[in-house]
């Protein structure tokens, strides 16, 4: 697959699957895999929309498509619909990483900031709703998925990727929002559709590091009969070993399952070779969403899959 463009192959698959651009009411959609070339080529250079080279077409089209299929999750639909089609053939690792990276916000991404105030004032007063809904990936939340950490105004990519690296589940918070406590719904939004029945949801094994290594967690994955490999913290260890035997015994740990976990680290290398990704200049949480399902498309329909 080429740095701009979307590989011959790669589009015999993902064309069959993209809405019917047939005439309708307001006139024919403009092609697709131009305007889904224009998009990637606008994230993969960081430039701003009005910037985007003409032979993508009006970047007024480029930026509607992505906002308009954000918002209608056709991003996320397309993602599962791959992640099927690699499933039914048996090419889908079940062993399953977890793990978090923060991205800068730029200037122009953070125009929202004293709206995003209000919006948690109103919500601390009781009159607005919850004041994040990262649930919801397809409604944007009053905060945006800004938050200030020590690098500044920060967003937190929140990853679950595959045995061979490709995103199972995405999802976008402040930056300043802890890792642990998003496990359940990064986990959560782990669902490969199959032909028949409901989707999949249960990974074989999850493997994270120390910063999701809490007794809930342990017990979240115990329930649902999915291995761990999930390193003690160095505290953990020392307030079991200061209870004796009523500390229990501890935690199972495979070293060499754990040796895994570079795939999600090279995942966010790979990512944030997206300069529109490694620096976040989207206004609206959705839209970046729906941009870095957009990569993890390409990147499901990239021949050969990353190995661990």
């Amino acid at each position: 697959m080429g740095r701009e463009l979307v590989s011959d192959a790669a589009w015999a698959v993902l064309e069959p699957l993209l809405p019917d651009r047939s005439p309708r009411r307001g006139g024919r959609w403009r092609d697709h895999r131009q305007v889904i070339e224009g998009i990637a080529y606008k994230y993969r250079v960081g430039v701003p929309w009005r910037e985007v080279p003409e032979r993508f077409g009006p970047w007024q089209t480029l930026y509607e498509r992505l906002s308009r299929w954000s918002a209608e999750g056709t991003w996320a639909g397309l993602v599962a619909a791959v992640q099927a089609r690699a499933d039914l053939a048996g090419e889908l690792d079940w062993v399953v990483s977890i793990d978090s990276t923060l991205v800068r916000v730029h200037q122009h991404g953070a125009a929202c900031h004293e709206a995003r105030h209000e919006a948690r004032h109103e919500a601390q007063d009781g009159t607005q709703g919850a004041w994040s809904n990262h649930r919801n990936p397809t409604s944007e939340p009053a905060d945006h998925a800004i938050g200030r950490s020590r690098g500044g105004l920060t967003t937190k990519i929140h990853l679950a990727v595959d045995g061979r690296g490709r995103p199972l589940s995405i999802v976008l918070t402040a930056g300043n929002v802890n890792d642990t406590t998003l496990f359940h719904d990064v986990l959560a939004g782990i669902r490969v559709p199959r032909p028949a029945g409901r989707p999949r949801t249960r990974p074989q094994r999850v493997i994270a590091d120390k910063a999701y290594s809490s007794r809930a967690n342990r017990t979240h994955l115990a329930q649902r009969g999915i291995k761990a490999t999930i390193p003690e913290k160095d505290d953990q260890i020392g307030n079991r070993l200061r209870r004796g035997s009523a500390g229990g015994r501890p935690y199972a740990f495979d070293k060499q399952h754990y040796k895994r976990r570079n795939v999600i680290e090279r995942r966010f290398n790979r990512l944030k070779d997206y300069r529109g990704v490694a620096t976040r200049y989207d206004r609206l949480a959705r839209n970046y969403l729906g941009a870095l399902n957009l990569i993890s498309l390409l990147d499901w329909l990239k021949d050969p899959p990353d190995t661990p």
